[in-house]
């Protein structure tokens, strides 16, 4: 067993995802059976002294059999109502099924306006914290009922990893009908499951797709987009199959494993990095571009264009000339500004605009 696949068999805390495929049919809602040994491997981990979250999809599925709605609907009211329905199914099922080992379990159900504003990132991470203290184990889903467009996670997978830092988790499961990240479709017959994910260049060239299932919003794009995100802010990952859980959460080598950052993200940089939406964006050279990428600021000689009409202290993407992000950033001035400053080197600046556009302790890289 290899570092990363250890770290995540002995993690202390961590945060486990499954998709509506693994719990919900399309005609029968719940699949109890399926639940229930869901449970009974995470169980098993909390009674080897574990702190488990568990971040469940379904609510959606689950409340399409008691509305006699035959797939998923695609609008948003009627998608409203079934998690209306599914999501109190869903949570009676889970508090029965983890009632049978004397587990409570706590509902948390958030929009992603909770993780974008700093000051309701806190109080999360304060209620997750009681939670645990308490023995509970919280069970979390996006809030389908209320959550409008603009304000979706859009997958739960996203929100798995965002709620893995929140808490200081150990290690993330990411769990589907799947049992790994493949060199290709593995419903063709002619691919093979990668064992280890250690850098960018092991999923290069991959052709990855959405959920085939009807039942959910995910798939293995949203999937290996969390595990990059999760494992890129420290955290250990690993995705395998919902049937193979109870393997997946013991010692097992299942699954595709995703090997960590060295260092961990501050809740701060993870925020700005990951959590937060951007509202504009900067284009940068390529020589502004190394800069940024060595933790440097960014200065208005390096910038070469802008959109979106965004506010100093707003939250804007740094891209590089092939129109890719490298990073993100608190902007120190207003949209209207910077034409005027643009490609423009600082001792050519009025006093008052000789300052960073970026500073380097509000600016972080991501992989590129």
């Amino acid at each position: 067993m290899n570092g990363t696949r250890q770290a995540i068999a002995e993690a202390r805390r961590l945060v486990v995802k499954v998709g509506s495929s693994a719990l919900t049919t399309a005609g029968s809602g719940l699949d109890v059976a399926r639940l229930d040994a869901l449970v009974d491997a995470i169980a098993d981990r909390a009674r080897r002294g574990a702190q488990i979250v568990l971040v469940s999809s379904g609510a959606i599925g689950a409340g399409l059999a008691p509305l006699e709605l035959g797939k998923r609907p695609r609008d948003l009211a009627t998608q409203q109502a079934a998690a209306s329905v599914g999501q109190l199914a869903l949570a009676h099922a889970y508090a029965e099924s983890f009632g049978r080992y004397a587990l409570t379990v706590g509902q948390v159900l958030l929009t992603s306006d909770d993780v974008v504003r700093r000051s309701h990132y806190r109080n999360a991470q304060r209620t997750f914290s009681r939670l645990l203290a308490l023995g509970a184990v919280p069970v979390v889903n996006e809030n389908d009922t209320v959550a409008t467009q603009e304000i979706r996670f859009g997958d739960n997978d996203r929100l798995a990893a965002l709620v893995a830092h929140l808490i200081g988790a150990d290690a993330l499961v990411l769990l589907s009908d799947v049992d790994g990240l493949y060199d290709g479709d593995p419903r063709s017959g002619a691919t093979r499951r990668i064992a280890e994910v250690h850098s960018e260049s092991d999923v290069d060239g991959i052709s990855v797709g959405m959920s085939s299932s009807g039942l959910g919003t995910g798939g293995m794009v949203s999937k290996l987009a969390a595990a990059r995100t999760a494992a890129g802010a420290g955290i250990p990952v690993l995705l395998a199959a919902a049937a193979n859980a109870a393997d997946a959460l013991g010692r097992a080598e299942v699954g595709t494993a995703f090997t960590p950052a060295d260092t961990r993200l501050s809740a701060r940089r993870f925020w700005l990095g990951y959590a937060t939406d951007a509202t504009g964006k900067l284009r940068l050279d390529e020589g502004a571009v190394q800069a940024i990428l060595r933790r440097r600021s960014l200065l208005s000689a390096g910038i070469t264009g802008l959109d979106g009409d965004f506010q100093a202290g707003d939250v804007v993407d740094l891209v590089d000339p092939a129109d890719l992000p490298v990073a993100r950033g608190v902007v120190a001035f207003d949209a209207a500004e910077l034409p005027a400053l643009i490609g423009r080197s600082s001792h050519e600046l009025p006093v008052e605009q000789r300052r960073e556009v970026v500073h380097a302790d509000d600016l972080v890289p991501l992989r590129r």
